[in-house]
């Protein structure tokens, strides 16, 4: 399937992301769909005259040939919603976006995510907070998302890179900016070590009605959403409460039953639709996680019986460590052809995952 068809499938008018999904079920791949004829279409559940003649007339393909330069030239990464290095956890809300646009390194589907939001306005109170959760998950080998904004956001951010835990920005924009521009230093160091991640492409302004589409994608990546510090209103409470909608584990920090932007947390708390936390140290103690040595550790796979001699021997070079195709060849003593096709059957097993980049990695 092609990165262009692929990045026409969103560009097509009147199609969201469960019209797109049904699209891919019925026809397998997103090239299937642009050259599936009217009556098949009109097949499909949900998709009346309106849809088919938005896909037989579109001028999608066009477009995404356009936005591909810019993809290939930023060394954009596509995540689509059928690949396997997609966010596993996303993949499983019935809202997720059918593709992604990273730029980074990082696994999202790394054994712990914790998304962490708040109040543009943070107080001193607020960043102290965060500050200490962040300090505290350390030695939990976890990812850290939110949202890059002003406040809780970005102290999550800041306080992440300072304790060297990757940490990735939800946007709700294109990758061809910044918005704040004031983050741009952080948004820099982020790429390094963990990334940006968006549904929008490239040119997308950060206009307000794509923010509530952004809180779906933090709600939607993490096992657990923490709540720092939040008014009354505001995109917080809104990311707490799609978090609820996909049965994740929400907490917040409470405060005083005046202060402004405590007010969101109390009032989650008082609803149940959080679990109160008064030290980070409660989180890791309701999760019940237990501490990973910050030394590497040799993987313990379980291996099916059936693997062949080159897929047993592709485990074992890749038992510390990540590795890219030509490096993965050459410590295996490997030809590429012989080594894609035994990397596609470990992917199908289950065994090996793909990481940004190309990269290959044991689960």
């Amino acid at each position: 399937m092609s990165l262009v068809h692929k990045i026409a499938l969103t560009l097509i008018k009147n199609i969201g992301s469960r019209q797109a999904k049904k699209l891919l079920l019925a026809f397998g791949d997103a090239e299937a769909v642009f050259s599936a004829k009217k009556n098949m279409l009109l097949k499909i559940e949900g998709i009346g005259e309106k849809i088919a003649s938005s896909i037989l007339n579109t001028d999608a393909l066009v477009r995404a040939e356009k936005q591909l330069a810019f993809i290939e030239k930023h060394k954009i990464e596509v995540l689509f919603y059928t690949d396997a290095n997609y966010p596993k956890r996303l993949r499983n809300c019935y809202d997720a976006p059918v593709l992604l646009y990273f730029r980074g390194k990082v696994n999202f589907n790394q054994r712990r995510v914790v998304s962490i939001v708040g109040t543009r306005n943070a107080t001193p109170y607020g960043k102290e907070l965060c500050k200490k959760l962040i300090e505290t998950l350390l030695p939990y080998n976890v990812l850290i998302i939110s949202g890059l904004a002003y406040g809780i956001d970005v102290t999550a951010h800041k306080e992440s890179l300072n304790c060297q835990i990757p940490t990735v920005g939800v946007l709700g924009h294109g990758l061809d900016r910044i918005y704040p521009l004031a983050h741009a230093d952080v948004a820099r160091s982020m790429v390094e070590n963990g990334g940006l991640l968006t549904e929008f492409l490239p040119g997308t302004k950060p206009d307000k009605e794509n923010f509530p589409k952004r809180n779906r994608i933090i709600a939607g990546l993490c096992d657990v959403l923490v709540v720092v510090e939040a008014s009354s209103k505001g995109g917080a409470l809104i990311t707490a409460d799609i978090a609820n909608s996909y049965s994740r584990d929400v907490y917040a920090f409470p405060g005083r039953t005046n202060d402004e932007y405590s007010a969101g947390c109390n009032f989650l708390i008082k609803t149940n639709r959080a679990g109160l936390i008064n030290h980070p140290k409660d989180l890791v103690y309701y999760l019940a996680w237990e501490e990973e040595s910050t030394k590497k550790r040799e993987v313990q796979v379980q291996l099916p019986l059936n693997l062949t001699e080159i897929e047993i021997r592709i485990v074992e070079v890749l038992k510390n460590n990540p590795m890219g195709v030509d490096e993965l060849s050459s410590a295996a003593n490997l030809l590429q052809s012989k080594l894609a096709m035994a990397l596609l059957t470990l992917e199908m097993q289950g065994i090996v995952i793909t990481l940004p980049g190309k990269r290959y990695q044991l689960t």
